[in-house]
């Protein structure tokens, strides 16, 4: 089955200028630039089927964080038309707080996690404030109320959500991050969510700062690009503004849903 894949931008950090390499570049490098990070949320479909890649965060975070909502991910998705109650199918990257937000919006919906993930941000490293810094409390507890409900499809390691679409473990930025592989008519696509937040991270071999295991995040841009058949181009990173200059928009978003199951408009 092929899929289209639309990459939906709902907020903005604008204020990133040093912070997004383990070791930032030096004062005279041509990096040494502000480098805003985009949010996204992912809207696969494949005829009536539809499945939705992370959930995004709410304004009452939003605040909190000194982040900005350009539009809220109920709003992206209404102008495709989805409706978030009729979304059967969520896939929750990893649950820091900018991708497991807003999961009250999908009360209808099976979530796939990883098991590995879970029991991170219920475990004991949840008891360190720089490990958890990244979590909202509220956003796991909703998590747990959807395993009692048992609406919670747990992976582990590589699995199916749908015929064409499968998940895999990578870890790295959490212990339980999962990339999403999705067949396309330009070949499988990666959505590599935070295993690399801009191209750059995967092109410079240069780590994000937030990382649980080094070793995993860099073995993940090869396992990324492994189930991407080997084209980098197919891997799509998890906050680069980047990704919407090189896809082309959807007619009538002014640039803010992009379509990446069409080959790039630049490499």
């Amino acid at each position: 089955m092929q899929w289209e894949i639309y990459a939906l931008r709902y907020g903005i950090q604008e204020r990133r200028v040093r912070d997004n390499f383990i070791h930032p570049p030096g004062p005279r490098d041509a990096h040494d630039a502000p480098m805003p990070l985009d949010y996204f949320v992912w809207l696969l479909r494949a005829g009536s089927r539809q499945i939705l890649v992370d959930t995004g965060f709410g304004r009452e975070v939003a605040e909190r964080r000194i982040r900005t909502i350009l539009r809220p991910v109920e709003d992206a998705l209404r102008a495709l038309g989805c409706e978030p109650a009729a979304v059967e199918d969520v896939v929750i990257t990893h649950l820091h707080y900018d991708h497991a937000g807003n999961l009250d919006l999908f009360p209808n919906a099976r979530i796939h996690v990883q098991d590995r993930e879970v029991s991170f941000a219920t475990g004991r490293q949840m008891c360190f404030a720089c490990t958890r810094a990244a979590f909202e409390v509220e956003d796991v507890v909703r998590m747990v109320r959807a395993v009692y409900a048992e609406r919670v499809v747990f992976h582990d390691g590589d699995g199916e959500v749908a015929p064409g679409v499968s998940v895999h473990h990578v870890g790295g930025h959490t212990a339980g991050l999962q990339v999403v592989r999705v067949e396309t008519a330009r070949g499988p696509v990666v959505l590599a969510s935070d295993a690399s937040h801009y191209y750059a991270n995967m092109e410079r071999r240069e780590p994000f700062p937030i990382c649980f295991n080094l070793g995993e995040m860099t073995a993940g841009w090869l396992a990324a690009q492994r189930l991407a058949g080997g084209d980098a181009n197919r891997v799509v990173p998890g906050h680069d503004p980047e990704v919407r200059r090189r896809y082309p928009a959807l007619p009538g978003s002014d640039g803010e849903t992009v379509l990446l199951h069409v080959a790039p408009l630049t490499r």
